[in-house]
């Protein structure tokens, strides 16, 4: 299976579908972030705070693997020079739509966050990056690309889900979860056959797990300094919320 083109497609399937991650924000949103403080989230429910960003008016800013009409046109409404790079082209659209309605700039680019070679070195002053970076097999070189593009002192946030979770197996019957899996986790290679037809029969995306050493270390020895963090939950939409946390978002500056 080419993994990178069933979820550009998988993606491109919930646009359609109306995920929630697919719809667009309203113009409260928009207005709420021309102010110059979006309320914008990395994980599930919890807002980001306003002190983790950086001055947004006028700044270069790579909203990572981001697409969905959600994220993108608040920053550019904060006065922001956005470039959305996402793997699918439906959620692009979704962007560029959405700014289009509000009056927004914005360059969509159509890309595999593992490769962003069509970006500038040295580029921007800030990655917004939400929880998006489990549909990547290997985060090294999502990482490393993302040291070459951004700027000296620059700030990237991100949001992740905690492979721990992944380890779980919800019984569909009972919504009790048990501890099924190892790692290193792949839906491609943890899962059997059967098990993974349920998310490919409904052409719904793959994830992987990755180590918080993948998630966290791996970023830091490509020049960062972590400078915050937190963690977050599905805010009860899911019984796995009374056991953990099964989100973090973390603010990092590049030295």
């Amino acid at each position: 299976m080419d993994i990178i083109k069933y979820n550009q497609q998988a993606w491109d399937d919930l646009v359609k579908k109306g995920d929630r991650w697919t719809l667009p924000v309203a113009e409260s949103d928009i207005e709420k972030a021309r102010s110059g403080k979006p309320d914008l989230i990395l994980t599930p429910k919890k807002i980001v705070p306003h002190e983790w960003y950086p001055v947004l008016k006028g700044a270069n800013v790579l909203a990572l693997a981001s697409g969905g009409g959600q994220q993108t046109p608040c920053l550019a409404a904060a006065g922001a020079k956005v470039t959305v790079y996402d793997l699918s082209a439906e959620q692009l659209k979704q962007d560029v739509l959405t700014c289009e309605k509000f009056g927004l700039e914005v360059q969509a680019i159509q890309g595999d966050m593992m490769d962003m070679s069509v970006l500038p070195s040295d580029n921007y002053d800030f990655i917004f990056h939400p929880c998006s970076n489990c549909f990547a097999p290997d985060l090294a070189p999502v990482w490393a690309s993302c040291a070459r593009v951004m700027k000296k002192g620059g700030v990237i946030m991100w949001g992740f889900t905690k492979a721990e979770s992944m380890l779980l197996y919800k019984d569909p019957s009972t919504n009790v979860y048990t501890l099924k899996y190892k790692m290193p986790y792949s839906d491609t290679h943890s899962l059997t056959e059967e098990e993974r037809s349920v998310y490919t029969n409904n052409n719904e995306p793959l994830i992987f797990g990755h180590s918080l050493e993948n998630q966290i270390s791996e970023l830091l020895k490509n020049g960062f300094v972590l400078t915050d963090l937190f963690e977050d939950n599905w805010g009860g939409d899911d019984p796995m919320d009374a056991y953990f946390n099964a989100f973090v978002a973390c603010r990092a500056i590049k030295h």
